[in-house]
């Protein structure tokens, strides 16, 4: 019997592999005994995206950029959010402690434009959520109602610019976000902890079934493709020992994320799918506290969200990055006053 499921399982991961493309980024999440809730996510991509990290005061005004009939809204919430090509937030976390990660899924289609329903830049779908959100049931209960369409043009490098999005927060919920088919499809729980990307999510959980029946333990695959990086995020996110506290269970984290990443000069020309890790984050949801690793620099910093002031009013903050800046430990103190970008523009069709 155990020789037949294994003969199944092998069928549909062979499958699934022979379907999908390796492809860029990997996030997980892991709750420890103590309550701390630890979100990280690499970032894979053909080049340098240019990437800064924003700090946005509570009250803000927000347009989704797409046309006549955008999505507008205030924040609830202040966020402290890392930016793509200065034109969309990827990832971030909220002051009640909601983190927010969006990952590359080229089988995305968001469905078209419809009479009646506002429309958004997919720039600002991980922005909309941190701004509104508190928790993730909260933000489930209100996007499976499709509030607004995502529009998703091609992005500054001319790849399209499409994804699915990853929500956790400090009570250790989980939910995945993806439109495949132009239908959204969510996977809400606290067993969803980590996303790759191609092939679609419910694809992803037949092929970590399958290495868990080998377990982790014998054989783990060891390529930079997405199926592979969800094995080995899935086997050592859970191995990670549930009683480690404060820097040991960050740094426990941090070596996950790192197992998963791609060095640094591998890219497939035509497909962002498969990347070099540009940078990492890693959010200590219980501290609030974000923590980022990039891969051209020796040193990782980290902005505690009790040392920000998200008063409405406040100027929005910006930590320099993409002109090459470093720096270790608290880097809060070297934010500075910035202009807020807009979400990168989207055009209905």
């Amino acid at each position: 019997m155990r020789a037949l499921s294994m003969t199944l399982l092998a069928l549909v991961a062979a499958t699934i592999l022979a379907a999908s493309d390796a492809s860029a980024c990997t996030r997980c999440v892991r709750v420890f005994s103590d309550g701390t809730v630890i979100a990280a996510r690499s970032m894979d991509w053909v080049e340098d995206p240019g990437s800064e990290i924003w700090v946005y005061p509570r009250g803000m005004n927000r347009s989704g950029n797409a046309g006549p009939k955008s999505l507008t809204w205030t924040s609830r919430y202040g966020s402290v959010g890392v930016s793509f090509y200065g034109i969309a937030t990827v990832d971030g976390m909220n002051e009640k402690g909601l983190v927010a990660n969006v990952l590359y899924l080229v089988e995305s289609d968001y469905g078209k434009s419809s009479a009646g329903r506002p429309d958004m830049s997919i720039g600002g779908w991980a922005q909309y959520v941190l701004d509104s959100y508190a928790t993730v049931a909260e933000a489930v209960a209100a996007l499976e109602k499709e509030p607004f369409t995502i529009v998703a043009p091609i992005l500054p490098n001319g790849e399209p610019g499409v994804g699915h999005l990853a929500l956790s927060d400090p009570s250790g919920d989980s939910a995945i976000f993806e439109y495949v088919g132009g239908k959204l499809r969510i996977h809400h729980g606290r067993q969803f902890t980590v996303m790759t990307n191609s092939p679609p999510f419910d694809q992803q959980l037949a092929l970590d079934a399958y290495w868990k029946e080998i377990g982790g333990d014998v054989m783990l695959p060891g390529t930079i493709r997405a199926s592979d990086r969800f094995a080995r995020a899935s086997f050592y996110i859970g191995a990670i020992p549930e009683s480690l506290t404060g820097r040991r269970a960050i740094a426990s984290v941090f070596s996950v994320i790192r197992n998963t990443s791609a060095p640094l000069g591998i890219t497939t020309p035509g497909k962002p799918n498969v990347s070099s890790t540009i940078w990492r984050t890693v959010h200590d949801q219980k501290d609030r506290t974000l923590y980022f690793d990039s891969a051209t620099s020796p040193t990782v910093f980290w902005v505690p969200l009790a040392s920000l002031d998200f008063t409405a009013g406040t100027p929005v903050r910006k930590l320099a990055l993409k002109g090459g800046e470093t720096y270790s430990g608290d880097a809060s103190g070297s934010l500075k006053s910035a202009e807020a970008f807009q979400f990168l523009e989207a055009k209905p069709k």
